[in-house]
């Protein structure tokens, strides 16, 4: 058996995150007042009790999610005695969990100061057409109005356009002639693309004086869908992923060829991740953890 860990980004996010795991693991507790000690906010009340606008917030969804898969992963180790596989930045040990924190929130901010809200969007290219080539096809007519490109490459049938948003209201026109279903997402900003280049530019000033070591075990960086455990490449990597596309098709299917990995684990909130390893892994097993219970029984399991 090899084991890889998967952490679900920006959209996972759900008022209540993280309150059983705290409730049931003390290590886990540890996690989210380390990260609400790092920010200098109650980061934990808010993705408790909400209000769901400021939990959906970038500057406080993307902490908010690393916490609570961090203490996932955290009452996995202490109370289980489940070890990592193949993971993200923070999790295999490059970051510290407060610079992590503290890097994630002012990305957040960053991306939100790149793009007023309002000038940019995403959208969903979704159904059995719709896959790279057409969503390429659909982002360059989309072009002739502004900046817009494939920015998420999440599997067969599900692939993300963003840009200004004029170019994607185009490119979505475009998918649909060409039999792809579009749904506009709702997101305060481009995210992956180009215009957020200023907000790239902040990341790596930050990550200057950030310190990163070689992750133990490599991680799959999204960004380039092969491992790495080179601290230089990470800081680039870093900030690449900022404006570049997630590549996560691609990640999954090196994980499940080369990787070897046969268990995916979704360590966060919400099963979005756990179905796209499914329909890329079919014959990988699959679990999607999100309370005491999930952590139980994928622990018996192993």
């Amino acid at each position: 058996m090899s084991l890889a860990f998967l952490f679900p980004g920006q959209g996972s996010q759900s008022v209540g995150m993280g309150a059983e795991l705290a409730e049931s693991f003390a290590a886990a507790r540890a996690v989210f007042e380390e990260v609400d000690d790092a920010l200098g906010q109650h980061l934990f009340k808010l993705m408790r009790e909400g209000p769901v606008e400021d939990l959906t917030l970038t500057e406080n969804a993307q902490p908010a999610l690393m916490a609570v898969s961090l203490a996932t992963m955290a009452a996995l180790r202490k109370d289980f005695g489940v070890e990592v596989g193949r993971a993200a930045f923070a999790a295999a040990g490059a970051l510290s969990l407060g610079d992590a924190a503290r890097l994630l929130k002012l990305r957040g901010q960053a991306m939100q100061r790149a793009v007023p809200v309002g000038e940019g969007a995403m959208a969903s290219l979704i159904g059995p057409k719709s896959d790279v080539a057409l969503a390429e096809a659909a982002a360059a007519a989309g072009s002739a109005a502004g900046v817009c490109v494939v920015a998420n490459d999440n599997n067969a049938g599900n692939v993300v356009i963003s840009g200004a948003k004029a170019a994607v209201d185009l490119a979505i026109e475009k998918a649909k002639e060409l039999g792809a279903r579009a749904i506009p997402l709702n997101v305060s900003a481009p995210f992956h693309c180009p215009l957020m280049a200023p907000a790239a530019e902040e990341m790596a000033e930050a990550l200057g004086d950030a310190k990163i070591i070689a992750p133990r075990p490599p991680i799959v960086a999204n960004v380039t869908a092969r491992p790495t455990a080179n601290a230089e490449e990470i800081r680039r990597l870093l900030v690449e992923q900022v404006t570049g596309r997630v590549r996560w098709r691609e990640s999954m299917e090196w994980l499940a060829g080369e990787g070897g990995i046969t268990v995916f684990a979704e360590a966060g909130s919400g099963k979005v991740l756990t179905g796209i390893a499914k329909r890329i892994a079919p014959e990988a097993a699959a679990f999607a953890l999100n309370g005491p219970a999930d952590l139980e029984a994928f622990a018996k399991s192993l």
